[in-house]
């Protein structure tokens, strides 16, 4: 019997709706399942035995509560050997862009990040963009060598598990060495939004917003939407709205539901970031911006009138 390990994400006590996505992704295959997962997921325990899952590695060392890659990657190779898993699943975020391939050096595995598709029967199977989103590249794993696999959130239809059974929860204490990292502090965002690359519905703006003021435009836009702001490089770059909102190819990439361009031309560095995105709106006063190429439904037409009516017929919706 073939073995999975999924790395588990927690937030406010939930398992984060990129975790279940890998835990969906791995429903009906076959396979054992295991998972790993920081002392914040103890209280999740319950719900993995719907998913199946029949050992969930954890630990309770402090050390690990603040993100210190190095010590993160004692935990993940940890839990690792210990499962004996042939395929790690994980959300291909910062966090484990940071700490996945440091892993698959260490097992001598092979690695595969941003994957927008994944199969998994006696084989793995996965589909990922490269260059910008121009083309896709599909790869078959043939033999049953350490895989490591990094999901874009919004990929995946999470199920509704209805399994049970027991899980062992079995505790671990990774050997921590000196390493060359220290966290000092860690600062979070000021935004009680999802992060942009887990939202369900991303409202961005360009330069065609012409000033900073005028992102409010787009927060009473998003309110109703219960939405994620978002921006292009532009805007960043003029000190607009932080990095972190930024959408693109140096920013984030992003696959949500619904994503409303307003203001943004269609930069392929923008695209590339968003292209992937079920549905996209796009609000532009110039009918041969590139935006329009890409989009579901397009509106030519000034943000500054178009934006307004928006939000107050969603608000009216409410």
């Amino acid at each position: 019997m073939k073995t999975a390990l999924v790395f588990i994400e927690v937030k406010d006590n939930q398992i984060k709706k990129s975790s279940l996505e890998c835990l969906t992704a791995l429903a009906g295959s076959g396979w054992t399942l295991h998972t790993c997962g920081f002392k914040e997921t103890h209280s999740c325990v319950d719900e993995l035995k719907r998913w199946g899952v029949q050992k969930h590695f954890t630990t309770d060392n402090s050390d690990l509560d603040k993100f210190n890659p190095e010590t993160h990657l004692q935990f993940v190779d940890k839990a690792l050997q210990e499962s004996g898993a042939q395929l790690f699943l994980a959300s291909s975020n910062s966090h484990g862009r940071d700490i996945f391939p440091r892993l698959a050096v260490r097992h001598d595995a092979a690695y595969m990040s941003d994957v927008t598709e994944i199969k998994i029967e006696d084989n793995v199977s996965i589909a990922r963009p490269l260059y910008a989103g121009k083309c896709t590249a599909r790869v078959v794993f043939t033999d049953d060598s350490k895989k490591i696999i990094l999901l874009r959130p919004n990929q995946v239809m999470v199920i509704n598990p209805n399994g049970s059974g027991a899980c062992e929860v079995i505790s671990l204490s990774p050997q921590e060495g000196a390493g060359k990292n220290k966290t000092i502090s860690i600062q979070d965002g000021e935004s009680e939004k999802l992060d942009l690359t887990e939202a369900n519905i991303i409202v961005s703006g360009g330069r065609g917003l012409k000033e900073a003021k005028n992102f409010k435009l787009l927060e009473d836009l998003a309110a109703p939407l219960n939405a994620t702001v978002g921006a292009s490089r532009a805007v960043v770059d003029l000190g607009w709205v932080p990095h972190s909102q930024q959408v693109g190819q140096t920013g984030k990439t992003v696959a949500p539901t619904l994503y409303i361009a307003a203001g943004i031309s269609g930069a392929i560095q923008h695209l590339a970031g968003m292209s992937g995105s079920k549905n996209i709106v796009a609000i532009n006063k110039d009918d041969k911006a590139p935006i329009f190429q890409k989009a579901t439904y397009g509106i030519v037409g000034d943000l500054f009138e178009v934006i307004p009516v928006l939000t107050e017929k969603l608000q009216s919706l409410k």
